[in-house]
This record gives C-alpha cells, sequence and structure tokens, in this order.
C-alpha cells in the first residue's frame, strides 16, 4: 500500500521539553487513522509537524514530501479542521463559498452546496448569526468539497452536542466512502468514533504505545471478566492491567488466546476506549 505519512525518529523539544520523543509510525493510503492520546501527549505537536506547521528533527515524509520545507505544494493536496472553526464572524456563507473557489483550484462548488442544502444554513447569513455547530457544518462543507489526498482532523467537534457530532461523523463517513481520502484524526471522544477507525496510534508522553490495524487488536488482546477467586489464577498468565468493576475483576492480557482464558470467565476483544485507558494506566503496573 501507498504510504501517506512515514515519521521515523521524529522528535520535537520545547524549552527543553521533549513534545515527540524520536517516534516512527506510518499511515497507509485510504485509511483512517485515530491519533488518540491524554492532554499533554503530543498529538497537536504531531499534527503541526506533518501540516509544515513546525520544525521537527528526525525524519517525517507527508506525500512524498518534507512538510516544513515543502510546506506550500504540500497543502494543495491537504485539508486540515482545527478544534476551532476560525471564520471572520462579518463573512456571509456565500462568500465563504467565493473565497474558497477563489484560491483552491480543486474546490468543487457543486459538492459543497450539496452538503450545505443538507442544514439548516442559509447563504446570506454571517458567520456570527450561525450556531457553533453550524460554523463547524459549514467548515466540513467547504472542506470535504476539497478533493484533498489527506483530510486531517484535530478535536474537530469539540464543544458540540450529540446531535451535531453524530452528524459530522455520519457526513464524513459517507464523504470517505465516495472518494479516495485518508483521514488522520484526534479526539479525546474515543467511544464516538471507533467504529468508524480502520487504525490507532495511541500516543502518550510523546512516544507511540500503541500502533494497529483495528482488526488486528482482536488478535494480540483479550479482555477477561472474572470473580476475584478467578482472577487470582488468572493472573499468573499476566495481565497488563486490571480493574474492578460491580465485584469482579476486568484484566486486559497481549499475545493470549480466548481459549486459554475462558475458562477463567467470559471473554472478548476489548473496546478501543477500554484498551486505550489500559495503555495510558497499566502498561507495568
Amino acid at each position: 500500500m501507498t504510504q501517506i505519512i512515514k515519521a521515523n525518529a521524529l522528535a520535537k523539544s520545547y524549552r527543553g521539553v521533549r513534545a515527540l520523543d524520536a517516534v516512527s509510525f506510518e499511515v497507509e493510503a485510504g485509511r483512517i487513522v485515530g491519533l488518540i492520546g491524554p492532554n499533554g501527549a503530543g498529538k497537536t505537536t504531531a499534527l503541526k509537524a506533518i501540516l509544515g506547521l513546525t520544525p521537527f528533527e528526525g525524519e517525517l515524509v507527508v506525500l512524498g514530501k518534507n512538510p516544513y520545507i515543502e510546506r506550500d505544494s504540500l497543502m494543495r493536496e491537504v485539508c486540515f479542521i482545527a478544534d476551532v472553526a476560525v471564520m471572520p464572524r462579518w463573512l456571509r456563507v456565500h462568500q465563504a463559498l467565493d473565497f474558497v473557489a477563489g484560491v483552491q483550484p480543486r474546490f468543487d462548488r457543486a459538492r459543497a452546496e450539496g452538503f450545505l442544502a443538507k442544514t439548516d444554513i442559509k447563504y446570506s447569513s454571517r458567520v456570527r448569526e450561525l450556531s457553533k455547530g453550524m460554523v463547524t457544518q459549514l467548515h466540513l462543507a467547504l472542506i470535504l468539497a476539497i478533493d484533498a489526498r489527506l483530510l486531517v482532523l484535530d478535536e474537530p467537534t469539540l464543544g458540540l452536542d450529540l446531535l451535531f457530532r453524530r452528524q459530522f461523523y455520519d457526513t464524513l463517513l459517507n464523504d470517505y466512502y465516495d472518494k479516495e481520502r485518508t483521514i488522520l484524526i484526534t479526539t479525546h471522544q474515543v467511544e464516538e468514533v471507533e467504529n468508524l477507525l480502520t487504525d490507532v496510534l495511541f500516543i502518550q508522553r510523546g512516544r507511540i504505545a500503541l500502533a494497529s490495524s483495528v482488526e488486528d487488536i482482536g488478535t494480540r488482546y483479550v479482555q477477561l471478566t472474572a470473580s476475584t477467586e478467578q482472577a487470582r489464577l488468572a493472573r499468573q498468565l499476566q495481565p497488563f492491567y486490571e480493574r474492578a468493576v460491580f465485584g469482579r475483576v476486568v484484566l486486559l492480557f497481549e499475545g493470549r488466546s480466548a481459549e486459554e482464558l475462558q475458562k477463567f470467565g467470559e471473554v472478548r476483544t476489548p473496546s478501543i476506549a477500554d484498551l486505550f485507558v489500559a495503555k495510558m494506566q497499566g502498561e507495568g503496573a
């Protein structure tokens, strides 16, 4: 498969603090990748490097280019939605369409208008007259109408209510299946995106804690829910994380089969959210 992003020993420091600590990862074409980590883990720094917004140490190639040196040409093939959709408050919706059509040759105005037709946004409205959810919908319509190979989303639904978040991801997923596009997304709302993702990158303290396809998670990890007594026996198989839930014990294992664990209790593949918590809190515990 074609590599869209390749990082090798990527590093970045701010005043002596290592925001990215020699991380290496790859993003293949046509994938939806979740870059997931707690606050201060290095997600935003990684995105800034990928978008050419900050210099870095190590090697980073995005769409065959060094993003910091070749940012102008790179951004013709990359679109970005930040955690806050920033647009001039005086701008009218039709003027936003005019502006993007004038500066972005890959912009499909009819496609953007098709997205907006599914909303309550009026073409004559100014940005300041729109709710936060509507501004995000407008931003999404403008971005998805650009024929970009890579779409980068940084907490795109931050501050939106559940209805708008669900509409946002439904629109995003429908567009993904309509066009050949690679998506890199960061979010704290893991439960809402885990069914969209094809791959995950867990980052903690500037290092990659897990890089895996969602498909491989089912073969690498097993979650066991057991009684206290059965959990005591299961610990001999060296779980890397456990927690108590309503009088029972949940244990996560790597490299163990469901068959060898099922005699101790209920087994299943952990959700991405559960695996994320386990990886952030449980390694070495």
